[in-house]
């Protein structure tokens, strides 16, 4: 089993590393909602119909981060849940969709699930708060790094970071690197208080409202919002550039893409197996349900490499710069 203790580096420091040491790593029930808006709590919710036992028990979970629709991911990940039917020694494979990052998470830690596709904050936590093992590094739209960018509609105001300040900006899941660690970040290092963010929400400079990339988007494109903290990804139109209508007021590049983690409760054998089963999978693994490349079930992503704790040690010293705490897991 790997040292997920000593995942984060700065042992000294006020945030994550100085805080995780006291955490009890109990699994409470609250659970983050990111395909919502504010973080409520929330219960994963199954494709199947039957309750999910640990793969040593005969049956590997797959657990799903909503990034997009239940019904579209179940048919992009479809692959996925039959390669590791067929390469995992287990009677079953099966795929869940989460409530949230937490709630991946909290079945990861207690063995109901045993892998999962999240973002690299949450895995950088979960691994800190052992409610995971990282395995695999996915590649996507031509790089293994992505960007995080503060985005306002093209005719606004917003020239400057510091214009934030009296606004309501929008972010994604508390969870989401791109979507809030990176954007918070950009905005302390630009002068203004973020306060307890992204914990506790009444204490910034601004006025903050978390929900999924998309949604948050979808605000500013609405007007609701003066500028939004996403990943870049979804600013973009089918040949990759900015939408017509809006402008990047400040960006932050080469942040890992997001991991393939499994529950510590997996022994290494079997974590091992998982392993191996991505990396020696064809080509047809990212291609959705229809096998088709170029459809709307295509996954986002088309490889996986060996990845580890120290893959991700970058989006750890953001999270120790603001201050955060595992127990943004449990919030």
């Amino acid at each position: 089993m790997s040292k997920r203790r000593d995942f984060i580096k700065s042992a000294g420091a006020v945030g994550v590393a100085g805080l995780i040491a006291g955490c009890s790593g109990s699994t409470g029930g609250n659970e983050e909602t990111a395909a919502e808006t504010d973080g409520s709590d929330s219960t994963a919710t199954p494709t199947g119909t039957e309750t999910p036992v640990s793969y040593g028990d005969g049956r590997a979970t797959f657990y799903m981060s909503p990034s997009e629709p239940q019904q579209l991911m179940e048919a992009q990940y479809a692959p996925i849940q039959e390669m590791l039917q067929s390469e995992l020694a287990v009677d079953t494979a099966t795929l869940q969709y989460a409530a949230g990052y937490s709630a991946v998470l909290q079945s990861l830690a207690g063995g109901t699930g045993d892998i999962a596709e999240t973002g690299p904050f949450a895995a950088a936590l979960g691994v800190a708060n052992d409610r995971c093992d990282i395995i695999l590094q996915r590649y996507g739209y031509g790089s293994w790094t992505y960007a995080s960018v503060i985005v306002t509609q093209e005719d606004s105001d917003i020239q400057s970071l510091s214009d934030l300040e009296g606004e309501r900006v929008a972010f994604a899941d508390r969870l989401s690197a791109s979507g809030a660690l990176y954007p918070l970040y950009m905005l302390k290092q630009a002068g203004l208080d973020i306060g307890d963010l992204p914990t506790d929400t009444g204490s910034a400079d601004f006025t903050p409202q978390f929900s999924s990339h998309a949604e948050a988007f979808a605000a500013l494109e609405r007007g609701q919002v003066a500028a939004a903290g996403v990943g870049q990804f979804i600013t973009l139109d089918d040949n990759r550039e900015l939408k017509d209508g809006f402008r990047y007021v400040e960006m932050t590049e080469d942040i890992p893409r997001a991991p393939i983690v499994v529950s510590p409760e997996l022994s290494d054998e079997e974590q091992t197996a998982v392993k191996d089963a991505f990396v020696n999978a064809s080509d047809s693994l990212y291609l959705g349900e229809d096998g088709e490349e170029g459809t709307d079930d295509d996954l986002w992503f088309s490889d996986v490499r060996e990845a580890d704790n120290e893959t991700y040690q970058p989006v750890v010293d953001v999270a120790n710069e603001l201050g955060i705490s595992a127990e943004l897991l449990d919030s």
